[in-house]
């Protein structure tokens, strides 16, 4: 069994004077040499980062030719870097994307979902509709996926199986950005049927530091990566949604913040003007944790990401202050060593 008590808390709850619970997790800062600035917690351990390496992962799609192809913009490169909401626009955009290579949303293997957006999920109620594979969170990603298939002249059967050649592109791009090699040891099934690769945190931060640049990589695929970049800062409500945290920091600092969610406690991001790279898991995967520990890097240099954060004081149903969710001593310390 893996033991994670070795992690630090990092993230705490409080109710009245006492702590109630305690997140514990890793962080890792580095440059794009690979060069750790800070590290807290296991950061050689390999995780899932799940949809945090979506902008990685769409970097073959967006060298594939395809932009050019089918005349593609920011908006179908932000999509497919996002975990978006599933609404009228987000699922518009996806399928735009496919008519112009030929396909319809037939061709998605991501499954269904109901959409993450509020007033999305409530029409479905409303009209009795199923939901779309448009609507699914990964559907961009997998519409980049589909259209280097087709640039490439390869099947579009079974583009998400790990020996497919699209995926065979991505885990390249991977392992060129991560320098880790990639075997079947490390891989598992996301949530959307395409291979995941367990990376470690300092292999991820180091990767999201040479994103903004394209280092490590060449020609197109360089281009590519300012490419997407780029994309996501002009159109952040496409990398997520309305009242995201990825959306507001994107939106809140363009040019200054790269920033992408994962599941089970993941985010991954770049500040490129800095030259650093970001990367971080909460051990238990807690959402509300994994944002307050995001933001609390962030803010360490940029202040105004404070307020863009979730809330830091807990209140019971009828509105009464009851606790708060704080950063540990450690991680306190830890931020305040940082150059």
């Amino acid at each position: 069994m893996l033991d994670l008590m070795g992690n630090p808390g990092l993230i705490e709850l409080t109710r009245g004077a006492l702590v109630e619970s305690c997140h514990r997790g890793a962080l890792a800062l580095a440059r794009a040499d690979g060069v750790l600035c800070a590290a807290l917690g296991d950061v050689a351990r390999p995780i899932f980062p799940r949809s945090a390496v979506k902008p990685l992962q769409a970097i073959a799609f967006a060298a594939s030719g395809a932009i050019e192809r089918f005349g593609l913009g920011s908006p179908e490169l932000a999509i497919a870097c996002g975990s978006h909401a599933g609404t009228r626009r987000h699922a518009a955009v996806v399928e735009a994307m496919l008519s112009r290579a030929g396909l319809t949303p037939a061709a998605l293997a991501c499954g269904q979902h109901t959409p993450m957006d509020p007033a999305a999920a409530r029409e479905l109620i409303v009209t009795g509709a199923a939901a779309s594979p448009l609507q699914h969170n990964c559907s961009g990603k997998h519409a980049g996926m589909l259209l280097g298939a087709v640039v490439g002249g390869e099947p579009i059967a079974g583009y998400w199986r790990a020996d497919h050649p699209v995926q065979v592109r991505i885990r390249e791009d991977l392992e060129a950005l991560t320098g880790c090699r990639l075997g079947r040891e490390v891989m598992g099934i996301d949530g959307c049927c395409v291979p995941t690769w367990a990376l470690p945190l300092t292999g991820l931060a180091t990767a999201f530091a040479r994103l903004p640049f394209g280092a490590g990589l060449a020609g197109a695929r360089a281009q590519a990566c300012r490419r997407l970049v780029r994309a996501c800062w002009e159109e952040p409500e496409l990398v997520a949604g309305l009242g995201r945290l990825d959306t507001g920091i994107l939106r809140g600092f363009v040019g200054e913040v790269l920033i992408k969610s994962g599941a089970e406690g993941v985010y991954c991001g770049a500040l490129p003007a800095r030259g650093l790279g970001f990367a971080l898991k909460v051990d238990d995967g807690a959402k509300r944790a994994a944002e307050a520990l995001a933001v609390a890097l962030l803010a360490r240099f940029y202040p105004a990401a404070k307020g863009l954060g979730p809330a830091m004081q807990l209140k019971n149903w009828r509105g009464l202050d009851v606790g708060w969710v704080r950063l540990s001593a450690e991680l306190e310390e830890s931020l305040a060593r940082l150059p």
